[in-house]
This record gives structure tokens, C-alpha cells and sequence, in this order.
């Protein structure tokens, strides 16, 4: 198949994060996936025997978890990511 490029991002106002929270936008864009890996994890979503990285998990109920909490994010497909 044809080699393609996929790119997922969310960006975080360091002041609407504080307005919200109290803290700083690099605190909640950590905390919030945290929890959700946690969430994910006890109800039975993220859990099979053995150890496992996140990564191998469905990705989809974390994505809608994401949104949800309020880190909505965006997709780009096939664009040039090379750095100059």
C-alpha cells in the first residue's frame, strides 16, 4: 500500500486550563489522559492478561474520553511533517 502520514494533535490555553482548574495547560493535557488510562482500565476496557503498553489498546473509547474531559483534538492526513 502507499505509505501515508497521520497526525493527531490538541492544543491547551495555558489560561483557560488555569481559569478551569487552577493549573497551568502541561498539568491538565498530563493528568486528564492519566485519568482516562485509569478509567479505561477499571472498567474492564484496557485490561487483558499480561503485560501490555497502552498503545496496543482500543484506541477509541480513550479518544471519546478525551473529548469529553475536554481536550478535543484534530487529524491531518498526508501533509509533510519534515522539519526544516
Amino acid at each position: 500500500g502507499k505509505e501515508r502520514t497521520y497526525y493527531i494533535y490538541n492544543n491547551c490555553s495555558h489560561e483557560e486550563a488555569y481559569k478551569e482548574t487552577g493549573a497551568q495547560g502541561v498539568s491538565y493535557t498530563t493528568g486528564v489522559p492519566a485519568t482516562i488510562g485509569a478509567m479505561m482500565f477499571m472498567m474492564g476496557l484496557w485490561k487483558k492478561p499480561g503485560v501490555f503498553n497502552v498503545e496496543e489498546f482500543n484506541p477509541d473509547p480513550f479518544m471519546e474520553q478525551l473529548y469529553k474531559q475536554g481536550l478535543p483534538w484534530h487529524e491531518l492526513f498526508d501533509i509533510d511533517l519534515e522539519m526544516d
